[in-house]
């Protein structure tokens, strides 16, 4: 008899910590995803607030026109037509391998403030695609990208599948993309440039639902409260990653050019 309420003792203190586990993860979890969330909130009002700041539709304010027949103020002037646009080009690179090389020695505010300035300067780089694409099939590719990445992630988070030998072929998949786009610099092919937005799009589905996985399991509920947020932080930045990513290959497949 006392065998058996110590079996009882010991299953229920187990299935006590399997509740604390499962509810720290999802608390986890939901504070990467709300990171996520903020950081394209602002890349998204970078990127638009800086194409309304350099467009015009009144000719006496203008000071160039582009090809397309859009119009450009001083800003825009300076931000896409002078070595300025370097600067705003290169920028979020550097603000991304500051954040990656320097996460662990910062505290948590300066590792989220490190994210939120990388998330804008990448929507300050990103603000040329309101000039090369029209706003409706922006927001219709968004949208579109927003209802892939929930699904993916879900599938990550809740699959019982290991997916790390996928997750190693997307990342081989990556380097293949990113010399094939170099190479059609010099091509010019919109063949090529067809086939490596097409493999993007499945490249960073593919990421999406293996790194959800990844930020599942690197999950420890010991973890003190400088080493939890800085996890979150670092699993923000690869989900947006992702989701930037995928959403810049669906516009290049789906966009209607301006």
């Amino acid at each position: 008899m006392a065998d058996l309420r110590n079996y009882q003792n010991r299953a229920q203190a187990g299935a006590h910590a399997s509740a604390e586990i499962d509810q720290g993860l999802r608390a986890y979890m939901l504070r990467i995803y709300n990171l996520m969330a903020l950081g394209l909130v602002i890349t998204g009002v970078m990127a638009f607030g800086l194409s309304s700041l350099a467009t015009t539709t009144d000719q006496a304010a203008a000071v160039a026109q582009l090809p397309n027949g859009i119009l450009l103020t001083s800003v825009g002037a300076a931000v896409y037509g002078s070595p300025l646009k370097w600067l705003v080009m290169f920028a979020p690179l550097i603000a991304f391998f500051f954040l990656a090389f320097r996460v662990n020695k910062m505290s948590v505010s300066a590792a989220q403030t490190s994210f939120w300035v990388y998330a804008a300067l990448t929507g300050l780089s990103l603000s040329s695609i309101f000039i090369m694409y029209t706003t409706a099939s922006i927001v219709q590719t968004f949208f579109i990208t927003a209802a892939s990445f929930g699904a993916l992630s879900l599938y990550g988070y809740t699959t019982k599948r290991d997916l790390s030998a996928m997750g190693s072929f997307m990342v081989i998949g990556l380097f293949g993309i990113l010399i094939a786009m170099v190479v059609n610099i010099f091509l010019q092919s919109s063949a090529l440039s067809f086939a490596v937005s097409v493999i993007g799009v499945l490249v960073f589905a593919g990421l999406t639902a293996w790194d959800t996985q990844k930020l599942k399991e690197m999950y420890y509920e010991g973890d003190g409260h400088e080493v939890a947020g800085r996890k979150a932080v670092m699993g923000a930045l690869t989900l947006y990653l992702d989701f930037i990513n995928m959403f810049l290959f669906l516009l290049r497949l789906m966009g209607n050019r301006n």
